[in-house]
């Protein structure tokens, strides 16, 4: 029986065998300790996340001027600009593997199954979950977050 804590704690787990500890993010995974196709650090994954959200509110504000001091404007100004920043992430992380944060950054999702896109509902789930902040946070030694281990997904570095 596995362990609640799944990977985010170490130590010996429920059958009383002892797992080494990757020595490296990625590791168990056959990612490879640095360059192109290593897991990607908080850093990255963060920064590319604010780049993505200050380019969805340029693009609300383009369309639905922000009053900042109008409280119910600037209500309605970050939920429309968290749906642009659904549109602008779901379907860029779901056919091409990154968002335009993501990409800047020259970071992007990748399946471990090995498969070509990352897909619809992949992305969808990613989405709602990094929405709630705290799954996206929340990071094990691989450095996934739970969105990461909920979808079977990895973010790599691409240079």
């Amino acid at each position: 029986m596995a362990r609640w804590t799944e990977t985010w704690l170490t130590g010996t787990g429920a059958d009383g065998s002892s797992e080494a500890p990757p020595r490296w993010p990625g590791e168990k995974f056959g990612l490879p300790e640095t360059g192109p196709g290593s897991a990607a650090g908080g850093f990255r994954r963060f920064a590319a996340f604010v780049l993505d959200l200050v380019a969805a509110s340029l693009i609300t504000a383009l369309f639905l001027p922000p009053d900042f001091g109008n409280v119910e404007v600037m209500r309605t100004f970050n939920s429309a600009a968290i749906l642009v920043w659904v549109v602008l992430t779901v379907p860029s992380a779901a056919f091409f593997g990154f968002t335009p944060g993501m990409g800047l950054l020259g970071i992007r999702v990748g399946r471990l199954d090995g498969a070509n896109s990352v897909g619809l509902w992949r992305a969808v789930v990613r989405c709602a979950l990094t929405i709630l902040i705290i799954p996206a946070a929340v990071r094990n030694i691989d450095s996934r977050g739970w969105h990461d281990r909920a979808t079977g997904t990895v973010v790599v570095r691409m240079r």
